[in-house]
């Protein structure tokens, strides 16, 4: 379920793995290895979720960012956590 009521969507797990195997492929195509740090900055969707478990399957520590957050307080968690990576 979204932030909205009554906003919402159905996946199997078949298809959510292939997502997740999909973004994890990308992740390890843009260097993101085992141990990195990665923020994920995004509104409550699907593909929160799988990108938060894309970074799980490879070994990346993720970190979500509150998609309401200022473009400062987000920089200052990026740099507070050193990541490597962000998502948008």
């Amino acid at each position: 379920e979204g932030n909205e009521p009554g906003d919402s969507t159905k996946i199997t797990y078949r298809e959510l793995l292939h997502k997740v195997c999909q973004f994890a492929n990308v992740l390890r195509s843009q260097g993101v290895k085992k141990g990195d740090r990665i923020s994920i900055y995004m509104p409550m969707i699907l593909e929160l979720v799988i990108a938060m478990l894309a970074c799980a399957r490879i070994g990346a520590l993720h970190s979500v960012v509150f998609a309401g957050f200022s473009a400062d307080s987000l920089c200052e968690r990026i740099l507070d956590c050193g990541c490597s990576l962000l998502i948008t």
